[in-house]
């Protein structure tokens, strides 16, 4: 079952490129930054691209630092809030009773229509 195909099995990038082909890198300097669980990653810049402070950790995902000693500390996670929480930050107990009463009166003004 041979098709009329000549490039069969190939696909495009493939093939031996040298660096002729593909340019110049540029010259790169790899940097060591440290997370909270003490992972080391090191990944590579060019020389002369700006380097930045904090890179995120490929293997826990904290934020990793340039200074092995003091490693930038673990973002803080809230714990998950149910609507209840979020209303009574809002509003103190009396409050909460004020409306209940108010839609208890509603309601037994609507049932004795």
């Amino acid at each position: 079952m041979a098709g009329g195909n000549a490039i069969r099995g190939t696909r495009v990038g493939a093939g031996p490129m040298g660096e002729s082909e593909r340019g110049e890198t540029a010259p790169r300097c790899r940097v060591n930054y440290y997370c909270a669980n003490g992972h080391v990653t090191s990944p590579s810049f060019a020389i002369d691209a700006e380097i930045p402070e904090t890179w995120d950790c490929p293997r826990c995902g904290f934020p990793a630092g340039r200074d092995g000693n003091n490693p930038p500390a673990p973002p803080r996670t809230e714990p998950y809030k149910t609507h209840l929480a979020y209303v009574k930050e809002r509003r103190t107990d009396e409050d909460g009773e004020a409306i209940l009463e108010e839609a208890l009166a509603r309601l037994r003004a609507s049932r004795e229509l």
